[in-house]
Formats: structure tokens, sequence, C-alpha cells
């Protein structure tokens, strides 16, 4: 039997539209003539999407028990037993319930489409199996109903049901998607406008990369090896090298030029399996990748060139972005045309881009003072002489006159300057004796013979080698000091780089001990504090060379290798010296960071003395002074004036036990000893009482608790403490006529009591300087207490498992939000198609 086909409406979050488009759709393709039934549709109560299924087949569900409880589910025998040609499937990502035959209502979809019918479905991005983390990441809430991404891309058909996240916001507000219970948490959690963007774009992408998979399997089928250029695909090749970041900015910035570009970085390795000269450098550049937006692929291949081509090739690439070489014109002459020269010629039709950059793509090392000329320049001038003065000789005899021998010494005397440039003194003097020689055998009288007949003539022959000698030495000290101030260059690059991580406060020594071996070319270097291995890099061998250095009094840095000259020592402490002031901080930092919970505990033991002189004595005074009134027996007082004695040491005792119940809650919360007992608890239970403790009424006070809150996990006498603290600071800071609203809804398994004022409210940089105990933003009386309020009733939600946060209030002021589980505890999973 032929398979049936599948549809999907794909949206990035709940109330797009996808159900209302799928049962517009099986009315569309009703009318046409067509056999279609609604196997299973959640309508959520919405009104409009129920007035879609007038005119279609509904399939009643089947009944399934479990515990004592009837839960109905899409019924596939009677949908197969129809046979119609269209079934419509809502939430293709719904757990069945237990007892079903089939898990997942996606495998009762396969079981239709087995059976040859043709499928419309819906699913949103966030139940995609690769993409739950990441949609964790982005809402804070975990899906337990995924789809595999398998079944999605096996789909015939995929559309995106689109909606504009300020638009989906607004038709939540309305009531259209949620009932008003859960409006307000859903509004501040899930639908959040960043949210709700990032899903959208995540929904986008994910489509993208379907069509692109399309696109290649299409060109694969049909052998289509040419490139399409759908959208700009920029390969970036990298070595390993320090130039390679470089390289992926520069690929970067192209492939941002064009909408939908995209950045693909390859690194080709040899099929010897030899590490790259850089494996630290790739590894930060395939991080780099990753900030960057791209992917980053290692092909196999032992001719480089033909690799990435073919690589970018198969990638569909439009552009290919690789770095200049870094060979002279002598050396490209001696080894044939570099990377860069053979990738622009197998190109084709893919664009190249050579960027210069001023990192080397070999290993960084420091110059060697040895030698003024390198022995491969010594070895060009040898041959050089040897070619040079044959070829010179043979000209001579072909092209002179007997009158030429001024010609002759000076075209001689060229060939040894040039040997000298070249390769030194040594093949200089080389060169000169040989021409010297040459030239007395074939250009001076006897001819053919080594005879000096004339005294004047071996004058003019030391001279000739003289002259040679000074020209080379010249160039030899020339090629000493240029090569005495790269290493000069380089010891200043490499104390820069060392100060400067010592100076930034990071954990610098690692980066020292590395940047030390490879400066040195050493094998292995430890950093040891005793017998303890602090830091190391390489792998010392038993029989290489040890070298000691000391590094203050802490440590000592040992060097397996070569033996270092004097100048390489002289820069090694200063290294060391770096190295010890880099433990000397890390010391320090240690240390600061055992001293900062003793300077956070002085603190708070400073402001509470300072509490305890002022705020606490004037309470006890007024107190003091009122008992003293009422016994003194020295003045007559009336029966008014005893009343207001007793009201105002009534009411300075209450205030004076309020302060020292706040004192005595955050010693217990700054002890770690708060008495937590988690009990089911309605949240009605607690705000009542609490809205009673602080004698508010209607005129303040504006309650909208939602209905059937579920039970919450919380401690009932540390929930009211915390919601009176926080009611009070909220009536504290309305304005005069306005009225706090407390309210409560439930979303994503927990429920939030949100309480919100129209004060001056707080600056985004000092939200968190509310919860810090004896802050009092915003007041400046010092008559409102010790600003310990909202300091314990974090504490307090805290220690029950919630959280407590300040947010905006709509037209101005401060929401404080109080999460706590529910009774059932976890985030609870959404159904909102």
């Amino acid at each position: 039997m032929k398979r049936g086909r599948l549809r999907v409406l794909l949206g990035a979050a709940p109330g797009v539209g996808k159900t209302y488009t799928m049962l517009e759709e099986g009315r569309r393709l009703h009318d046409a003539g067509h056999s279609v039934v609604v196997a299973v549709v959640e309508t959520h109560g919405r009104e409009a999407t129920a007035r879609m299924l007038a005119g279609l087949k509904v399939i009643d569900r089947m009944e399934v028990a479990h515990r004592d409880i009837l839960l109905t589910e899409m019924d596939v025998d009677a949908v197969l037993a129809l046979a119609p040609e269209i079934v419509l499937v809502d939430e293709m990502a719904h757990t069945n319930a237990p007892g079903s035959a089939r898990q997942k209502r996606w495998q009762d979809v396969e079981v239709l489409l087995e059976a040859g019918l043709d499928v419309i479905t819906t699913v949103n991005i966030q139940h995609l199996e690769s993409l739950g983390d990441v949609v964790e990441q982005i809402t804070g809430v975990a899906q337990r109903e995924t789809v595999p991404d398998a079944v999605l891309r096996a789909a015939d058909q995929i559309e995106v049901v689109d909606l504009a996240p300020q638009s989906l916001r607004i038709r939540l507000a309305e009531g259209l998607v949620y009932p008003s219970s859960r409006i307000d948490a859903a509004l501040s959690n899930y639908f959040r406008l960043g949210n709700l963007t990032a899903l959208r774009e995540l929904t986008l992408l994910w489509l993208a990369d379907e069509v692109d998979s399309a696109l290649q399997k299409y060109r694969a089928e049909h052998g289509i090896s040419h490139k399409w250029e759908a959208r700009e695909r920029v390969v970036v090749a990298l070595t390993g090298g320090p130039e390679g970041e470089t390289l992926l900015r520069r690929g970067a910035r192209i492939a941002a030029r064009s909408a939908g570009g995209e950045l693909v970085a390859v690194h080709v390795t040899s099929q010897d399996g030899l590490r790259t000269p850089h494996p630290g450098a790739l590894v930060a550049q395939r991080a780099l990748v990753d900030k960057l937006g791209g992917s980053f692929h290692q092909v196999v291949g032992d001719d480089i060139p033909r690799a990435l081509v073919e690589f970018a090739r198969a990638a569909n690439a439009t552009q290919l972005v690789i770095g200049v070489s870094r060979r002279g014109k002598f050396a490209a002459a001696l080894t044939g045309p570099g990377i860069g020269s053979t990738v622009i010629r197998e190109s084709g039709d893919i664009d190249v881009h050579i960027v210069t950059h001023s990192a080397a793509a070999e290993k960084w090392t420091l110059p060697h003072l040895g030698g003024a000329l390198s022995t491969r320049r010594r070895v060009l001038g040898f041959v050089g002489a040897l070619i040079g003065g044959p070829l010179v000789s043979w000209l001579l005899v072909t092209f002179r006159s007997d009158e030429s021998i001024t010609s002759d010494v000076l075209s001689y005397q060229l060939l040894v300057v040039l040997v000298a440039l070249v390769g030194g003194i040594w093949p200089a003097v080389f060169a000169a004796l040989l021409s010297g020689l040459t030239l007395d055998f074939f250009f001076v009288a006897p001819l053919y013979t080594v005879t000096v007949a004339e005294p004047l003539h071996v004058l003019a022959l030391v001279l000739y080698v003289l002259n040679g000698v000074l020209v080379s030495y010249v160039v030899d000290q020339a090629a000493r000091r240029t090569r005495t101030a790269v290493r000069a260059r380089a010891e200043s690059e490499l104390l820069a780089t060392v100060a400067g991580g010592v100076l930034r406060g990071q954990d610098a020594l690692q980066a020292l001990v590395t940047r030390t071996r490879e400066a040195f070319g050493l094998v292995g270097v430890r950093l040891r504090a005793g017998d303890t291995v602090l830091y190391t890099d390489g792998e010392p061998v038993g029989d290489d060379a040890v070298t000691l250095m000391p590094v203050g009094e802490r440590a000592v840095l040992e060097l397996h290798g070569s033996d270092l000259a004097a100048s390489e020592r002289r820069l090694l402490q200063v290294i060391a010296t770096q190295m010890d002031a880099a433990l000397e901080h890390k010391d320090l930092a240690q240390t600061a960071n055992e001293i900062a919970p003793l300077a956070e505990a002085d603190r708070v033991r400073s402001a509470l003395l300072a509490a305890v002189g002022h705020d606490l004595r004037r309470p006890l005074a007024a107190a003091t002074a009122a008992v003293s009134g009422l016994r003194a027996t020295d003045v007559d007082l009336s029966d008014n004036d005893r009343i207001e004695l007793l009201a105002t040491a009534d009411e300075s005792l209450e205030s004076l036990s309020a302060l020292i119940t706040n004192l005595l809650d955050v010693s217990r919360l700054q002890a770690g000893a708060l008495g937590v007992r988690l009990d089911p608890v309605d949240v009605a239970d607690v705000v009542l009482p609490a809205l009673d403790e602080l004698d508010l009424g209607p005129e303040l006070v504006d309650l909208d608790l939602g209905p059937n809150l579920s039970i919450v996990l919380a401690d009932a006498g540390l929930l009211q403490r915390a919601i009176v603290n926080v009611v009070a600071n909220g009536v504290r800071f309305a304005p005069a006529g306005s009225r706090v609203r407390i309210s409560a809804s439930e979303f994503a398994g927990r429920v939030e009591i949100r309480v919100s004022d129209h004060g001056p409210g707080i600056p985004p940089g000092r939200r968190a300087d509310v919860f810090v105990p004896f802050q009092r933003l915003g007041d400046t009386d010092n008559l409102t207490g010790l600003g310990l309020g909202l300091a314990i009733a974090k504490g307090f939600v805290e220690g029950m498992g919630g959280t407590l946060d300040a947010d905006d209030t709509p037209g101005g002021g401060v929401t404080m939000v109080i999460s706590l589980p529910t009774m059932f505890g976890g985030p609870a999973e959404e159904k909102p198609e």
C-alpha cells in the first residue's frame, strides 16, 4: 500500500494559529470534494477555533482508564475503519495516556500514514527533540513531550504558521490564548517579547536548514555540481595558525553582508595524522566559529588545495577565504605554485578571497643569535659562486677583446659582491679566490697558467679578495643586526603579553608556562612548588637537559630541553619575575575571597549596631517617656492624656517588637539557621491573614486571586511573613490615593503572587540592592525601619524553594513577584494548541 503524505504546520509558540489553520485547510479540502475527518483537535475553549469544526466529521475519542480517571485519546481504529482521504491530527507531540496502544501521538500518525492516509498535523518548535535544551535555556521551561527530528524531516511538506511576537502578546492579553487566570504569569514568563522573538528565529532557521537539506538532496540526485547561489555560503580555510581568527572574522563579515549568509570553517588534516602546529589555536578558532554562528568541519587529505575545493563544492559554497602565502618568490620558484594559486586555478565559479595577515602560520619562536646568516643563505652563496664563476668566464672568453681586462676584472668583482650579498663572508672569500685564479688563468699573461709575473698583480689580487671580504662583512653585520632587532621585537611582544596577563588579574600562569615553552623551543616546562607541580606544558623526557630557574621564594621553574644561552637566561629571569607576581596576585585573590565573608559579616554587624543605636532607641525612648509620664505622681493627668500616653507606649512597643522580630529573622538568615517546614498551602489562606495583620482594607489594596489555583508547597508562617513585608513595602511607596494590587496566577507548574504599586520605581541597576539588608532606597527620613523587610522576604521565599524578584509595573512602579512551586513540583507541560 502506498504510504500517505504528511503535512506539518510548525509554529514558534502556542497561540500563533496552527490549529485554526489546520481546520481552515480541512474545510477547504472538504469543500473541494475530498473526504476529511478530524481525528483529534484541541480548541482550548477558543470560540473561533471551535467554529471552524462546523461541517467537518469529528471522530469520537476513545476512553482510557488510568488510576480511576477516564482520559480521552485519539481512536486510531475508528479512523482506519472510516478510511478517509485526509486526517486532521492536532498536537503531534502529545503523550498518550498510560494503557494506550502507543506511547506518543506521532506514533499514531505513523500508523495512519502506513495505512495510506494523508495526515495534516500541528507541532511547536519547542517540541523538537534536538531543540529541547535550547528552548529550555530561552524560556526556562523544560519540555517533556518531544517529537524526533527525523519524523518531521520525513514529512512531505512543512509550513510555518507565523505571527509577530507583539501581535501574539496582544492576542494573549485579550484572552484569545489562555484563560484570564493565566494571562499575567504567561506574559511575564514564557511569552516575554524576547522569548517569542528567539523562538520565532529558531523556527525560521530550522526550516531554512530543512529547505537547504532538501536542496542538497535534489542536487545530489540530479548530479548538479556547479554552485546555486540560493544564499551566500562562505567557507574559511583554517591551517591551525594564529592567522585563523583574522580569516574567520573576515569571512563572517562577508557572510553578514547578505541576508541568510552562512559561515563554514574547514581544517584539512593530512592523512599521516600529524598534529597541527598550533592545536591550541585551532581549538580557540573552533570556539570563535561557534560565537560567530558558523559551523566547523574537519576533512582529511594530502592534497590540501584539492581537498579545500572539493569541500567547498560539496557545501555549495559561493565564497572561499584563505590566507595569503608567506613564501618568497625564490621559494615559490623552487617548490612550485602555492596553495593559494592552486585553489584559484581549481575553484572555477567559486569566488576566492586571499586575505593578508600579520600572523605567521609556522610555530612562534624567538630567533637564534648564533649565526648572522642562515645555513640556507650560505649554501645559496656557494651555489652562486660555483655556477656564476664558470658562467662569467664563458661569457668573457666568448665576447672579450685584448683591451677588455678592466671589464673582466669588474665582472668578476660584481660576481663576488653578489655572492657576498647572498651568502656572507665565506662564500664571498671562496668566490673571490675562485674568480681571482680564473682571471689569472684565462686573461692575464702568460695565459693558461697560474703565474704572477708582476708583483703589482699580487697586490691587485689581494685587494680584489679584500674588497669581497669587506662587502661580505658589511652584509654579515647587517644580517646580524636585523636578526637582533627581530629578536628584540619578539622579546618585547613576549614580555608585553606576560605583563598584560598579570595586570589584567587573570590566572596567567598556565599561559606563561605555555608561552615560555614555545618561545625557547623547549620540550616541556613545569612550575613546581616543592614536590607539587602547579602548572605544566609539554611532555618532558628523562634524558633531556634540565634548567632550574627560581621563581621568587614560592616556586621553581623547571625547563626540559636544550641549554639556554646567556641572553635567553636574562629574558627567562624577567619571565620568572612576572610569574612570581602572578603567584602573589593569585595568593592575594584567594586571601581576599576568604576575607570577603568576614568583611560582609563585619558590615552587617556595623549596620546592626547603627540600627540598635538609632532605630531601636527611638521607639524605646518614646515608650519609656510614655510609661514615665503615666507613673508620675506629681502631675495630674486627664483621662485624655492617659489615653494618649497609653497609645504612644503601645505604638512604640509594637514598633519595637517589629524591629526586634526583623533583626532576629535576619540573624537567622545570616546564620543559616532558618527552619522551614514545607506543607500543602492554599495561597488565599496566607494572603488574607497577611492583610488582616497589616490592617489593610479595600481602599488601599486591590485583591485579585485567580480561581482554582493549585496548592503550593510552602511554610505557611514564613510565607505570611514574606507577604507582610512585601505588601508593607508596596503600601509605603504607593502614592496617595492609589492602591496596591495583589494578584495570583499559575503558569508552568508554579504559582506567582504579584504585589504591584505605582510608586517611584527602582532603577534597573539597583534592583538587587533592595534585597540587601539595611538598604533603604528612596527613604531619607530614617523613620521607616531598618531596611530589612525585602531582605527577609527574599530569604524566607528562597528557603522554601521559591524566588522573589522585582519587575516593572506597567504605567510605572514596582511589582514584586513571589514564585512558588506547586504541590506536584516541576514545570508543568504546556498544552498550547
